[in-house]
């Protein structure tokens, strides 16, 4: 096994738990029970399981409602709605178009995630929001309806909204203010630069950074940190993706939280332990366990 297929070695633990308040357990190389240990090991005692497609939402669901420490996130991933509508190769791939189902797909595909976005055990909308980087022109409209009615759904159902926002910023800024932004607001694997973290500040948006913050080419989303409030800051892996420095490009997992609220600590000029205080209340507060 080459070392980046290796899984990294666990960090000191935390005195202070903390959660993770995004990660994909379906896609890692583990059983749900070994990555609630391993996590739990170092001090990460929460995660947000989050759904990027119906059957992903449905597990997520499921997988919430058989751990207490597991939260569920569901929703079409925003470059799922143009694969539903068009078979479109910018949404997940660039390649290979498949036959798309149109609307009517979409709609029922939505339906199912409101029914699940009414579970007590599931506790966000997302990760829904708007990808500019793989999504064409023909998917953008596909991609935006499918945001719009993810909004409504998390505000009718009082749940949190988890966006996905790449290359997208002032697109994803625009929806949100025309739809009305839900109560709690969370903008997952934040990406933006300082600026748009004041706009997010001023709206009351919650910011999750992964380890993407821990990258040396990554200044502008530490000057995000620096000025995003502490009391809107969340932390998450996105896991197995974005494993943070040292580690980057190996596999990624929530017990790797820790090496993320250090950096962050760091950033803010603050211990630890008051980082890792913040992000519990923060996160406990975004998603309303």
């Amino acid at each position: 096994m080459s070392d980046k297929e290796t899984a990294p070695p666990p960090p000191p633990p935390l005195r202070v738990p903390v959660a993770d308040s995004h990660t994909h357990l379906d896609m890692q190389d583990t059983t749900v029970e070994e990555a609630l240990a391993k996590a739990a090991s170092v001090g990460v005692t929460t995660l947000v399981q989050v759904g990027c497609d119906v059957k992903g939402s449905q597990w997520a669901a499921e997988t919430a409602a058989h751990h207490e420490n597991i939260h569920a996130a569901v929703a079409l991933h925003p470059n799922e709605a143009p694969r539903i509508v068009l078979g479109d190769p910018d949404g997940w791939s660039r390649q290979g178009a498949r036959p798309g189902g149109g609307d009517t797909a979409l709609d029922d595909a939505l339906a199912e995630i409101d029914r699940l976005a009414a579970l007590d055990h599931v506790r966000g909308v997302g990760e829904t929001g708007l990808d500019h980087f793989r999504t064409g022109p023909d998917g953008m409209a596909a991609q935006e309806r499918s945001f719009r009615a993810h909004i409504e759904i998390a505000k009718r159902h009082g749940k949190a909204l988890v966006i996905h926002d790449r290359d997208a910023h002032a697109d994803v800024l625009r929806v949100l203010a025309e739809e009305g932004a839900p109560e709690r607001t969370v903008f997952h694997c934040y990406s933006g630069d300082a600026d748009m973290a004041r706009i997010c500040a001023e709206k009351g948006y919650f910011m999750s950074f992964a380890g993407t913050v821990t990258f040396k080419n990554a200044q502008p989303l530490r000057d995000a940190l620096a000025v995003a409030p502490l009391e809107l800051v969340l932390v998450e892996t996105d896991a197995p993706f974005l494993t943070p420095a040292p580690y980057r490009g190996r596999p990624n997992a929530p017990y790797l939280v820790p090496v993320t609220v250090r950096a962050m600590a760091a950033v803010k000029g603050i211990d630890e332990d008051a980082m890792a205080t913040a992000i519990s209340v923060n996160t406990a507060r975004a998603f309303a366990y």
